[in-house]
């Protein structure tokens, strides 16, 4: 599971992944609409770019230290750039022929994106006809739906602010964020 941080500031951002953190989680993807996006891979250890929409933008994510690359669609040539620095290429597609370009592209893994408009089901027929293919849904992904879709042959599932108890993380309650952050690793 990686949670997908697409937050309204870098401050709430920040709190948001040590709260993750102590919650269990490994990894977190940065979404690049974050405010401050680039300097917070950089303080940022095993943490991933998210929404990264160009190769130049990659390379930028990429000197910042991010793990992993993420992009709602296909960007030609971005997953062979990150291979080259050592980083998976999570690359998006939504319908099978953009899953198997991206997959063709070199995608370390497919961003089924947004899951949500074809849910489980969606993902389920995909995996049935491209089982070789990882694939990663994120976009409508909740606590209430998370195991549908790895049941429904996804590999992993990016979680969004769900993943986030948004009025604790405001209010400074970083007691009640970790707890309902740990739900997901239940």
């Amino acid at each position: 599971m990686i949670p997908v941080l697409r937050l309204a500031s870098a401050e709430l951002t920040e709190r948001a992944i040590d709260c993750l953190r102590e919650a269990g989680f490994g990894a977190v993807e940065i979404t690049m609409t974050t405010p401050h996006a680039i300097e917070l891979l950089k303080k940022t250890s095993n943490a991933g770019a998210g929404t990264v929409l160009d190769l130049r933008t990659a390379e930028r994510c990429i000197d910042a230290g991010a793990r992993f690359l993420v992009s709602p669609v296909l960007i030609r040539g971005m997953a062979k750039l990150a291979q080259d620095a050592g980083c998976l290429a999570l690359v998006g597609g939504f319908t099978p022929g953009e899953i198997h370009a991206a997959h063709r592209d070199g995608a370390d893994m497919v961003k089924v994106f947004p899951a949500a408009s074809g849910g489980p089901d969606h993902l389920r027929a995909i995996h049935a006809v491209f089982p070789q293919i990882p694939l990663c849904p994120t976009g409508g992904v909740s606590h209430s739906n998370y195991k549908d879709y790895l049941a429904a042959g996804a590999v992993c599932v990016g979680v969004g602010n769900d993943i986030i108890d948004q009025k604790a993380l405001a209010a400074g309650d970083r007691a009640a964020v970790v707890a309902h952050a740990r739900r997901f690793l239940a």
